[in-house]
């Protein structure tokens, strides 16, 4: 599985306006909504909230990766957002993050979303693939750099 398999490409932010969680969430379920009828934005982002509520998925290091399950979707879909000046999301390091990768699964696909996530964590462990990220001046060269470093991944 590889990043690009469920991040379309048009649905990557290179500076999201959000100042809050919630707001957050708002602007990386657009595209998502957008690109799929399916979709109930309202009910996602509140599916999303709730999993925020149940425990944080800021990582730390200035990552977020927002996740939850939809019913009615055929595949995984995702979207990628940066904040230029971070957005408190209750980080464990008590930090506001600034990268985000938002995941949604297909209600019956733990496997699927599991494996998601796990390559999205290992993708983010690399703190040159961050700072390059943050440094990135369009989403045209956010989309290279995270093919560039999925390739790299096994």
């Amino acid at each position: 599985m590889k990043i690009f398999d469920f991040l379309a490409r048009d649905a990557i932010c290179a500076s999201l306006r959000a100042s809050s969680r919630e707001e957050v969430l708002m602007e990386l379920v657009e595209p998502l909504a957008a690109a799929n009828y399916r979709i109930d934005r309202d009910r996602l982002i509140q599916i999303l909230i709730d999993r925020e509520n149940l425990g944080t998925t800021a990582i730390g290091g200035g990552i977020a990766i927002p996740h939850g399950t939809f019913n009615g979707l055929d595949r995984l879909m995702g979207s990628f957002g940066r904040s230029l000046e971070g957005v408190d999301f209750n980080s464990m390091d008590s930090k506001p993050a600034y990268l985000f990768f938002l995941l949604v699964a297909p209600k019956n696909s733990a496997g699927e979303h599991l494996k998601a996530l796990a390559r999205i964590s290992r993708l983010f462990r690399d703190p040159i693939l961050k700072r390059t990220l943050q440094q990135a001046q369009t989403a045209g060269e956010i989309q290279n750099l995270l093919e560039e470093a999925d390739l790299r991944l096994p």
